[in-house]
């Protein structure tokens, strides 16, 4: 059995979790997150904890259970706490502003960009060049984080750039003549 699998995943008062055939649902403050759950793991409620045990003795299975028990471990977070990532912008003009739902950035284009946030995702911004993204879902909190990021990565040069704010990019010495 695998190592992660073992540990349960302990459910705080407040969230409520719905177990069916091949879905996990987790309802908390934050929202609601679905989970299908593959045909070689079940998930069994046992008083305020939940157990992913694999069904058979495959690999597979095993590294199912595993993997199953962290995106439900990540699920009762979200909903009852949420997820948070931060972005800085390094680099002279660059400038961020939250309009609604959309993210306008200035990143030294000639045009600016405006990055609509999709359904589930709140961006705040506590200076122009701070960006705060928080969600109850993980992966979609990281994915936003990192399409914003790829409008323009960090250079090696000088460090300009949309970074992680725990990012730490090690600059290049320029050419000598």
């Amino acid at each position: 059995m695998s190592r992660v699998a073992k540990n349960p995943v302990v459910v705080p008062s407040g969230v409520e979790v719905a177990l069916a055939a091949n879905e996990v649902s987790v309802k908390g403050p934050l929202g609601t997150l679905k989970q299908p759950l593959n045909g070689e793991v079940s998930v069994v409620r046992e008083g305020d904890s939940l157990l992913c045990k694999a069904q058979n003795d495959s690999s597979s299975a095993d590294a199912m259970s595993g993997t199953i028990r962290a995106l439900l471990a990540n699920m009762v977070h979200g909903v009852s706490k949420g997820f948070e990532r931060k972005l800085t912008l390094v680099g002279v003009g660059y400038r961020a502003q939250a309009a609604g739902d959309t993210l306008n950035l200035t990143l030294g284009f000639s045009h600016p960009v405006a990055y609509k946030m999709p359904a589930g995702i709140k961006v705040e911004t506590p200076s122009q060049t701070e960006i705060v993204l928080k969600g109850a879902d993980k992966q979609r909190v990281g994915q936003v984080a990192a399409e914003i990021r790829a409008f323009r990565e960090p250079e090696p040069y000088k460090g300009k750039g949309v970074r992680y704010s725990d990012e730490v990019v090690i600059l290049k010495e320029t050419k000598k003549k």
